[in-house]
């Protein structure tokens, strides 16, 4: 199965674009040749994340994650974090969130 998340187009070359989940969001964004999902949440206090100097960080508590590998970088979340990445595919001209497959 799969749910359309965005057009390619509308993704930036630098930064993010913030899509709506299943009542959730996803920072959906170009990191080196691939595009990643992740969870917009963080994994200390469940605060919402932005994109700052190519991280995403909580505004709450200022915990960052590297947006390449997810990982937790500095800040309050658990050592050893990691942002969760949607399963992605790319047809046509959409980025699509798929699972079951």
């Amino acid at each position: 199965m799969k749910h359309e998340l965005c057009k390619i187009a509308d993704i930036p070359r630098a930064g993010t674009i913030v899509v709506p989940f299943f009542g959730r969001e996803v920072h959906v964004y170009r990191s080196e040749d691939t595009i990643k999902a992740a969870a917009n949440v963080c994994l200390h206090f469940g605060g919402p994340l932005e994109c700052k100097e190519g991280r995403l960080v909580c505004p709450w508590h200022n915990a960052a994650f590297d947006m390449t590998t997810g990982e937790r970088t500095e800040g309050p979340a658990p050592k050893g974090s990691r942002l969760m990445f949607l399963s992605t595919r790319i047809e046509g001209d959409d980025l699509f969130y798929v699972w079951g497959e």
